[in-house]
């Protein structure tokens, strides 16, 4: 991942972030996006924009990359970085950059501070960290996608963190004030204190204690669980020893299926750390079956584990009326992804048919006149085998002559070869001809096999002329 260095970004152009944020809506559809889809995306012309994509893989902000099919440019984290923040200068939401203040398995935190001076905090997701990859396993994010790039995941848990703790603050929950996000960046209220973990004493342990454990419910109640509850997320500020909550991509629904285990998980965290740190222990602890639902936060911000369904009875529970619009909005959002599921399951029988007309369009040609199947050409033969045989038990006639089928286009021999034989013969013809159009058509592309042109013509250059100057 590396660290984030910003000085290069008071030189870039306009032009450049133009050719980084073609390079980013090419990488919507294409794992590499090759220089002339960059050209037509960016509209600039193609020397032109050819300088500019050499220039910024030299500053690290692309990648340049041979695939198997195509040779293309990749996004980096950096380049992916620069755009966010372009972005959130271009709306005069920061005016300086300054340090890095925390690093977490999937995320960094740095300070930065608006046009005005004043210090906010700016928090950049970086899921797909060697520690931290199993994200399909332990959060939603791929929904009904087979795979997704991890630029793509950490915007879209940016996009979570910045909803949850939005809804978190109009309800006074003790979070940052959210500010503002863009692509993978979060940017809130910087908060003046430590993480729990780094404290050694406090004043009031027992109402620490009590504290936490009331928002624990006071969360559950609005339905849903913080679900990772622990020292680490936890801020106390320096005047007063308040906590205040950090880190919510991992919220889920009290309808959860794991819902319990995650809460008595948030519980026991808060508990053994008391008991470790402060040595406190206290035999009054919340339990899952004590929740008394009173809010659907759940719903508003579609929480993991919470379906549409699941909303619909709630709004009846809690006799909420002004979601009509919405629940026409999630019938058209089923509507949609039923679309969606009937689309990829005719895609799946086409591909299932079209598979297995190209098995029997695998055909070889018999004495240059027709084609036929291998399985079809095995058939026919067996097939004429048992008639010769007949007709040779009947007639004592020589089995020497040679017969035509019915098709009268191809021939065989009786008693000669056997059909496995030629079965394996004509799979190894058909093999290396599949080998030879491989190695024809890979066929290398891109800047380095140009460099590797001009060097081979260079040496035939130089070889053909030392006969010329007398050289041995």
């Amino acid at each position: 991942m590396g660290k984030l260095n910003v000085t290069i970004l008071r030189y870039l152009t306009a032009e450049d972030f133009r050719v980084l944020t073609a390079i980013e809506m090419g990488m919507k559809n294409h794992e590499l996006v090759p220089g002339p889809l960059a050209a037509s995306l960016a509209n600039l012309q193609h020397g032109g924009v050819h300088k500019l994509l050499r220039d910024l893989c030299k500053h690290g902000l692309l990648s340049y990359e041979r695939g198997r099919k195509y040779d293309g440019y990749r996004l980096t984290n950096m380049g992916y970085d620069y755009l966010a923040l372009h972005s959130l200068t271009k709306r005069e939401i920061i005016g300086s950059f300054g340090n890095q203040i925390g690093v977490g398995k999937e995320s960094n935190i740095y300070v930065v501070a608006n046009p005005e001076g004043e210090p906010l905090c700016l928090k950049l997701h970086r899921l797909g960290r060697i520690c931290f990859r199993n994200v399909a396993n332990k959060r939603d994010y791929h929904k009904h996608r087979k795979s997704a790039s991890w630029l793509y995941l950490s915007r879209i848990s940016a996009t979570k963190e910045f909803a949850y703790m939005k809804a978190l603050y109009d309800r006074k929950f003790p979070v940052p004030k959210p500010i503002d996000f863009n692509r993978h960046c979060v940017i809130m209220e910087l908060v003046q204190g430590k993480p729990l973990c780094h404290i050694m004493e406090l004043n009031d342990v027992e109402g620490l204690y009590d504290e936490l454990m009331n928002l624990i419910v006071k969360l559950a109640d609005s339905g849903v669980i913080h679900g990772d509850f622990n020292e680490f997320n936890i801020m106390i500020e320096t005047d007063d020893e308040k906590p205040i909550i950090i880190d919510f991509p991992q919220m889920v629904s009290t309808a959860h299926e794991n819902a319990e285990m995650f809460f008595n998980r948030d519980v026991n965290c808060i508990r053994t750390f008391f008991k470790k740190r402060f040595s406190y222990e206290s035999e009054l602890y919340p339990k899952f079956s004590d929740i008394e639902r009173t809010g659907a936060l759940d719903a508003e911000v579609l929480c993991s584990g919470f379906t549409k369904e699941m909303a619909k009875d709630l709004n009846i529970e809690l006799g909420i009326d002004e979601d009509a619009e919405l629940e026409g909005g999630q019938n058209e959002d089923e509507h949609k992804e039923d679309e969606l599921e009937e689309q990829k399951e005719r895609e799946s029988e086409v591909q299932i048919k079209s598979e297995s007309v190209k098995q029997k369009q695998e055909t070889v040609d018999v004495e240059g006149k027709n084609q036929y199947s291998i399985d079809e050409i095995f058939d026919r033969i067996k097939l004429k085998n048992e008639q010769d045989f007949l007709r040779s038990e009947s007639d004592n006639e020589s089995n020497d002559s040679f017969e035509r089928f019915e098709s009268g286009s191809i021939r065989s021999t009786a008693t000669t070869i056997n059909p496995d034989e030629i079965k394996n013969r004509v799979k190894k013809q058909m093999s290396g001809k599949q080998k030879r159009l491989e190695r024809k058509n890979c066929v290398a592309k891109g800047e380095a096999s140009a460099v590797t042109r001009v060097r081979r013509e260079n040496n035939d250059t130089i070889r053909q002329s030392k006969g010329i100057w007398g050289w041995e």
